[in-house]
C-alpha cells in the first residue's frame, strides 16, 4: 500500500500529516534532532538575512585569504602541465577562437558577471513561493558546497589561465573593456586574484540545473537547465577565467554539498515533500 496524501485547497498533495503525540517518543535529543529535521515554511525576512550575511561572509573568507601570488602561478603552471599529459589543455584555443568574435565574447563577459548571481537567486526565490517543503535542504546544499569551497581557496591558491606568465591567454574584459569579472580591471582590488579553485561558477550553475531539472514540470524549461552549467563551463574556460579542472573541483565540492544534505535530511532534497507537512494537535481525550 503508498502513503496517503492530503489535498491542500490549491489541490497540491502535502505528505501525510504526523500527528504531535509523535514527538513525545525517543529521547529529548531525538526529539530535538526530528523537529529540526523536519521541513518547515521558510521565512522571507529570514531568509533574505541568511543569503545576505552568507554571501558578505563568504566574499570577507574568500577576499581575506592571502593571495600567494608565487605559489599560485607554480600550481597554475603544474595544472596546466597537468591537462597537456591528459590531453584536455584546449583553454587557450577555446579563449583564442571566442575572442575572435567580438559580439560573442562581450555577451560572454556579461553573462560571467552576471548570471551567476541572477539565476541563483531567481532559482532560490522559485523554490522558496512553490517548493517551499524542499527549500531549507536545497539551500543547504548550496551553503555547505560554499564552505567547502572556501577550504579549497585557502589550501590551494591558483592563478586563472588569463594571469598565468609565459602563455598567451586573453583577457577578455581588459580587452573589450567590458564589466566583467571581480578579478578584472577596476575592479581587481576588491577579489582575491588566486581563487580560482574550486570553480563556483561551475558549482552554483550546476546546482541550478540539477534542481531545474528535478523539480520543474515544464520539459524545456528542465533541458534548459541541464544547457545552464554546460553554457557556463564555456563561458568560464573563453574568458580565461578558469581551468576545466576548475571546473572538476566545483563539482565535487557540489556532491560534497549533496552528501550533507543527505544525511542531515535522511533523503536528497528533491525527495522532500513539496509543501510543508500539516500539523495535526493531537486531541486530548474528555475526563471521565
Amino acid at each position: 500500500m503508498g502513503e496517503s496524501t492530503v489535498t491542500t485547497l490549491e489541490g497540491q498533495e502535502q505528505a501525510p500529516p504526523q500527528p504531535v503525540a509523535d514527538e513525545a517518543h525517543g529521547s529529548a535529543g531525538h526529539r530535538l534532532l526530528r523537529r529540526l529535521r523536519t521541513p518547515r515554511r521558510p521565512r522571507l525576512w529570514f531568509e533574505i538575512l541568511l543569503i545576505g550575511v552568507s554571501y558578505w561572509t563568504y566574499s570577507l573568507i574568500r577576499n581575506a585569504v592571502p593571495e600567494q601570488r608565487t605559489q599560485a602561478l607554480e600550481n597554475a603552471d603544474w595544472l596546466w602541465k597537468m591537462e597537456h599529459h591528459l590531453g584536455i589543455a584546449v583553454e587557450e584555443s577555446v579563449n583564442h577562437a571566442v575572442n575572435s568574435v567580438t559580439w560573442l565574447i562581450v555577451g560572454m563577459n556579461y553573462y560571467y558577471a552576471t548570471l551567476h548571481f541572477v539565476v541563483t537567486i531567481g532559482v532560490l526565490v522559485w523554490l522558496y513561493r512553490s517548493h517551499p517543503g524542499r527549500y531549507a535542504a536545497t539551500r543547504t546544499v548550496v551553503f555547505a558546497t560554499t564552505g567547502v569551497a572556501l577550504v579549497g581557496y585557502y589550501l590551494y591558491p591558483l592563478a586563472p589561465p588569463r594571469l598565468m606568465n609565459g602563455n598567451d591567454f586573453i583577457d577578455t574584459v581588459v580587452v573589450h573593456q567590458t564589466w566583467g569579472s571581480m578579478a578584472s580591471g577596476d575592479l581587481k582590488s576588491m577579489s582575491n586574484q588566486y581563487a580560482a579553485m574550486p570553480s563556483m561558477h561551475i558549482g552554483w550553475s550546476l546546482w541550478c540545473g540539477l534542481t531545474i531539472f528535478a523539480l520543474a514540470s515544464v520539459p524545456w524549461v528542465r533541458v534548459l537547465g541541464l544547457l545552464y552549467p554546460v553554457a557556463t563551463l564555456v563561458v568560464i574556460v573563453a574568458t580565461a577565467n578558469h581551468f576545466w579542472l576548475d571546473a572538476v573541483g566545483g563539482m565535487a565540492c557540489l556532491a560534497f554539498g549533496y552528501l550533507v544534505a543527505r544525511l542531515w535530511y535522511g533523503v536528497l532534497p528533491y525527495a522532500l515533500p513539496q509543501q510543508v507537512p500539516l500539523k495535526v494537535p493531537q486531541k486530548v481525550p474528555p475526563k471521565a
